[in-house]
C-alpha cells in the first residue's frame, strides 16, 4: 500500500506546496493587470461607491438584499451615536423560484414587497447578489441570474432603473452593490468612532469574493474617472488563475459546470470543497492508499458536501456519513489527513489572498491605524481549524519588512446593513 505522506507529497496536496509568496506576488500582478487596460483573471470590477466619505446621519433610507432565495427590506437609520436603526424588517421569496416569470412580473413582485417601504426615503440602497456590470450612475446591468432564479427577460437589463419604474418613484436615489462590498461597508459602520487606515470585505461561504478601497489615480482602465478621490474595487477573486493547481484540481474542476472558470475558489470554497476532497479520496483510492474494502467503498460515493467533510474531520459524536466508509482504524487516518491537508492548504490560499489586498492597498503600516478586514460566510467561520491556520499563516506573512497592521471583525446582517449605507454615503 502507498503511505498518504507519499500520495499528499507526489500530488503536491499540503499547505507546504503553496509558496504563499509567489502567490501573493501573481494576485497583485493580477490586480494590477485588472486595473489597466492588460488582461487579467481578476476583473475589478468599479462600483462606483466612495467608502472613504462619511456617512449621512438621522437620514432614513429603504435597504434592499437580495441574494440566493430570500428577498429582504427594511427601513434603516444612521442615528446620531453612530448606532443602525432597523425597523420594518420583512422576509420574501426572490422573485422567479417557483417557474419562470416575465420581466414585468419580476420587477412589479419586488416592487410589491418595496412600496410600502419607501413613503418617506428618498434613498434606497440595494445589494444585488447577482453577476451585474455596475455603472457610473451607481444602477447596474443584470449579466446573468444563478440561484434557480428564472427570469431570462430581466438578463441584459438596468436593475434600478427598472424598479423604479415599477414603485412609479423614477426620482428617488438608488445604489446598486453586491454582497462583498455590502461586507466592507458594514465593517465600516462598525468603526464608527474608531480610525482605520482602509478597509476590506471578503466572503468565503459557497463562494469566495475580496473587495477593497483603490485610488481613482491607479484605476487606469477607466479614462473618465478623475485622479482625486477613490471608491471601492469588487476584485471576484473567486477567478483568480495563476494559483498552483494539481492534476487532482484539474480533474475536478472539469467535473464542474464551468470548467476553467473560478478556479480559485474551487480550490477551497464551500461549494466545491466537498467534491475536491471526494475527487482526492478517490484518487488515493485509485493509487492504493486504502485496504480494497476502503477502496471500493470510496468508488460507490457519488457525492460528497463541504459539511460532511468537515464533520469528519471535527471532534464530536456526529462524523458524518463519510465515518461508515473506512474498513479500518489506519483507514480512517488517512482519510482525515487527506481533508484535513487539504483544509491546511485552503488556509494558505486565504492567506495569500489577503495577503496580496492588504498589501495593495499600502496602508496599515501603524499600529494605531490598522486595516479593518470584515468576513462573511459560514466555511470561513466552520470549516474545522481553518480560521486558526489561516490567521497563523497570514501572520507569518505579513511580518519584517512586510508588517501590516490589521483587524478582524463580523457584522450580522451584513448585506443589509451595507446596502443601507451604501445609500447613506454622503
Amino acid at each position: 500500500m502507498k503511505s498518504v505522506q507519499t500520495f499528499l507529497t507526489e500530488h503536491k496536496l499540503s499547505s507546504k506546496h503553496i509558496d504563499i509568496p509567489q502567490v501573493v506576488d501573481d494576485f497583485v500582478s493580477e490586480m494590477t493587470e485588472g486595473l489597466g487596460t492588460g488582461e487579467s483573471s481578476l476583473r475589478m470590477i468599479p462600483t462606483y461607491i466612495e467608502a472613504d466619505n462619511e456617512f449621512l446621519i438621522e437620514v432614513p433610507v429603504v435597504a434592499i438584499d437580495a441574494g440566493g432565495t430570500n428577498f429582504r427590506v427594511a427601513n434603516v437609520r444612521f442615528n446620531s451615536s453612530g448606532a443602525l436603526e432597523i425597523t420594518n424588517l420583512e422576509h420574501a421569496k426572490m422573485p422567479g423560484l417557483k417557474g419562470e416569470i416575465s420581466r414585468e412580473e419580476f420587477f412589479n413582485e419586488m416592487a410589491g414587497y418595496v412600496k410600502k417601504h419607501v413613503e418617506g426615503c428618498d434613498r434606497i440602497g440595494f445589494c444585488f447578489s447577482y453577476a451585474t456590470e455596475i455603472y457610473p450612475n451607481k444602477d447596474g446591468k443584470l449579466i446573468k441570474f444563478s440561484k434557480e432564479v428564472q427570469a431570462p427577460e430581466v438578463e441584459g437589463e438596468m436593475i434600478g432603473a427598472n424598479l423604479l419604474k415599477a414603485l412609479g418613484t423614477p426620482d428617488k436615489e438608488i445604489v446598486l452593490l453586491n454582497d462583498t462590498v455590502a461586507t466592507l461597508l458594514a465593517g465600516k459602520s462598525e468603526a464608527y468612532g474608531k480610525e482605520y487606515d482602509s478597509y476590506i470585505g471578503y466572503i468565503l461561504g459557497t463562494g469566495t469574493n475580496t473587495c477593497y478601497i483603490e485610488k481613482n489615480a491607479n484605476i487606469t482602465k477607466n479614462k473618465d474617472l478623475g485622479s482625486a478621490g477613490s471608491m471601492i474595487i469588487n476584485i471576484e477573486s473567486g477567478n483568480f488563475s495563476k494559483a498552483p493547481r494539481t492534476a487532482i484540481d484539474v480533474e475536478f474542476d472539469n467535473t464542474t459546470a464551468n470548467p476553467g472558470q473560478y478556479t480559485f475558489e474551487k480550490m477551497f470554497s464551500g461549494g466545491y470543497f466537498g467534491g475536491l476532497c471526494l475527487q482526492a479520496l478517490k484518487t488515493a483510492a485509485a493509487e492504493g492508499v486504502f485496504t480494497e474494502a476502503t477502496a471500493s467503498n470510496i468508488e460507490s460515493l457519488n457525492q460528497l458536501s463541504a459539511e460532511e467533510a468537515n464533520l469528519y474531520v471535527t471532534d464530536g459524536d456526529n462524523r458524518g456519513p463519510l465515518n461508515e466508509i473506512p474498513a479500518t482504524p489506519q483507514d480512517h487516518q488517512s482519510c482525515e489527513r487527506i481533508i484535513n491537508s487539504l483544509i491546511e492548504r485552503s488556509a494558505s490560499l486565504v492567506a495569500a489572498n489577503i495577503a496580496a489586498v492588504i498589501l495593495k492597498t499600502e496602508k496599515g503600516k501603524a499600529s494605531d491605524k490598522p486595516i479593518l478586514i470584515t468576513v462573511e460566510g459560514t466555511t470561513f467561520y466552520r470549516m474545522h481549524q481553518l480560521k486558526s491556520e489561516f490567521e497563523s499563516q497570514l501572520a507569518s506573512f505579513l511580518s519584517g519588512d512586510k508588517k501590516r497592521y490589521y483587524e478582524f471583525t463580523e457584522v450580522k446582517q451584513s448585506s443589509l446593513v451595507g446596502a443601507a449605507l451604501a445609500a447613506l454615503i454622503d
